[in-house]
C-alpha cells in the first residue's frame, strides 16, 4: 500500500512545489509601481533660460556677484520644486553676464541674451546700464526686472517689459531730503553728485524734497565716480557754512570725501543714499564716518518679512549677504511665478502676468504699478554709530522695521 501511494504523494508535492514556484514568479506583477515610475521619468522636459546682468569685474564686482548669487539661489530653489508648466517639467538655467557697470557693454550683453533666447532678464545692477539695455529687451518682447537700479527714468520710458522690485530715487530722495530738513533741522544744504544716472538723479530728488520742506540749497557741486580729491569742491562749500552736505554717489567717493571734510574742519553733517550706505564707507572713512546719515531703498536684511530662511540659505552657500541679493532672488521668483500663472514660458504669453503680480517674496509683498515700479517701496534711514550701520526708521514696505543693527553688507563702490 505504501509503495502504491508514494507516487501520488510525490505528484502532490511536485504540484505544490510548482504552485509555490509560480506564486513567487507572480510577485513582481503584484507590486506594479514600475510603470508609474517609468511614466514620471518619461514626462516631457524643457530648459528655460533666465538672464542675469551685473558688473562681475571692476570695483563693484563683489556687489554684482552677490546679485547674481541671489538669482542663482532662486533658480536652485525653483528647480528643487520640480515645477511643471504646460505639461512639461521645467529646468531653469541662469545665464550670467558681466556688463562691467558700463552702458556700452551693457547693451552688448543685453543683445547677447536676446540672441541666447532667454525668457526674461534680472538686472542690470546699475541705473546707467539698466536704462539703455531696457530698450533692447523691450524690442525683444520679454520682461526685465531690476533688483537695484533706482533711477526713475528706467520705468518712465513706457516699456511694458520694465519692472523693478526696489523703491526708486523719487521715493528715496523724498525721504532723504525731508529727513535732512525736518529730522536733522537743516536750514542750509550743500549737494554734491557724481554725474552718473544714479548719483545725479538721486541728488535732484533730494534737492526737491529739501526745498519743499523749507531748506535752502546753498551749493550744488559735482565730481565724477572715479575722483579721489575733493578739496577744491569742499573748500567752496565750507565758505557757504551748510548744516548738511548730501552726496549722490557711491562709497568709493564718500569715504575719501569724509576724510577730507574732517581735514578741512567742516562741521556739517554728511548724508548719502544707498550707494554709499555700506560698511565699506566706514572702512574707507574711518572715524570720519561717525554720525553719517544714509538711506537704503529697502528694509534691513534682518527685518525682511520672509528673510530669515533666505539669510540662512544664502550665507551657508555663498557667505555674507551684500545688499541687493534678496531683491535679485525675488526678481527671479516673480518671473517664475508669472510663468506658472500663465501656464507658459513664452514671454508673449506670460509677460502680461508680470504686471499682475501679487507675490509674497523674501523682501515683502511685491506688486507693481502701471509703470512697473514696486508699490509701497520701503526706504530705511541709518546712522553710523560706533562703526556700525544702525537703523533709525523705515518708511513704506509691507512690514515696519524696528530699530536694530543692520547685518554687515559688502562694499559698494561704483555708480548704481
Amino acid at each position: 500500500m505504501n509503495h502504491v501511494r508514494i507516487p501520488g504523494v510525490l505528484v502532490v508535492l511536485a504540484a505544490s512545489v510548482a504552485l509555490i514556484g509560480c506564486g513567487k514568479k507572480e510577485e513582481p506583477k503584484a507590486a506594479a509601481p514600475a510603470p508609474v515610475a517609468a511614466a514620471a521619468a518619461a514626462q516631457p522636459t524643457m530648459v528655460v533660460k533666465i538672464g542675469h546682468v551685473a558688473p562681475l569685474t571692476g570695483p563693484i564686482a563683489h556687489l554684482g556677484k552677490d546679485n547674481e548669487n541671489g538669482a542663482r539661489l532662486a533658480v536652485d530653489d525653483a528647480n528643487a520644486q520640480k515645477i511643471v508648466i504646460d505639461g512639461k517639467l521645467i529646468t531653469f538655467e541662469l545665464l550670467g553676464e558681466d556688463d562691467q557697470a558700463d552702458p556700452k557693454t551693457g547693451t552688448v550683453v543685453a543683445q547677447k541674451l536676446v540672441d541666447a533666447k532667454v525668457a526674461g532678464v534680472v538686472g542690470h545692477l546699475n541705473s546707467g546700464t539698466t536704462i539703455p539695455a531696457s530698450a533692447i529687451y523691450n524690442q525683444a518682447g520679454f520682461p526685465q526686472i531690476s533688483p537695484s537700479a533706482t533711477n526713475p527714468k528706467y520705468t518712465q520710458q513706457g516699456f511694458k517689459t520694465a519692472f523693478r522690485v526696489m523703491a526708486n530715487d523719487v521715493q528715496q530722495g523724498s525721504v532723504v531730503g525731508t529727513y535732512a530738513a525736518k529730522d536733522m533741522h537743516a536750514k542750509k544744504i550743500a549737494i554734491i553728485d557724481d554725474r552718473t544716472a544714479y548719483g545725479q538723479g538721486l541728488a535732484d530728488e533730494v534737492e526737491k524734497a529739501a526745498v519743499a520742506n523749507g531748506a535752502t540749497v546753498v551749493a550744488r557741486e559735482f565730481t565724477n565716480d572715479k575722483a579721489i580729491d575733493f578739496k577744491a569742491i569742499l573748500t567752496k562749500i565750507k565758505a557757504k557754512n551748510p548744516d548738511v552736505i548730501f552726496l549722490g554717489g557711491m562709497d568709493a567717493v564718500g569715504g575719501p570725501m569724509l576724510k577730507q571734510m574732517k581735514e578741512l574742519g567742516i562741521k556739517a553733517k554728511f548724508t548719502t543714499g544707498d550707494g554709499g550706505c555700506s560698511p565699506e564707507l566706514i572702512k574707507l572713512a574711518g572715524a570720519a564716518s561717525e554720525g553719517v546719515i544714509c538711506t537704503q531703498a529697502g528694509l534691513p536684511v534682518d527685518k525682511l518679512p520672509n528673510g530669515q530662511k533666505f539669510v540662512a540659505d544664502f550665507t551657508s552657500k555663498y557667505g555674507p549677504i551684500q545688499i541687493y541679493s534678496p531683491y535679485s532672488y525675488d526678481a527671479v521668483m516673480v518671473l517664475i511665478d508669472s510663468m506658472k500663472r500663465a501656464n507658459s514660458v513664452d514671454p508673449a504669453k506670460y509677460l502680461p502676468e508680470v504686471g499682475k503680480t501679487a507675490y509674497n517674496g523674501v523682501t515683502g509683498k511685491i506688486e507693481f504699478d502701471e509703470k512697473g515700479d514696486i508699490k509701497n517701496g520701503a526706504i530705511t534711514v541709518f546712522e553710523i554709530k560706533d562703526g556700525k550701520l544702525v537703523t533709525l526708521k523705515s518708511e513704506g514696505g509691507s512690514t515696519a522695521a524696528a530699530a536694530a543693527p543692520m547685518p554687515a553688507a559688502a562694499p559698494a563702490t561704483e555708480e548704481k
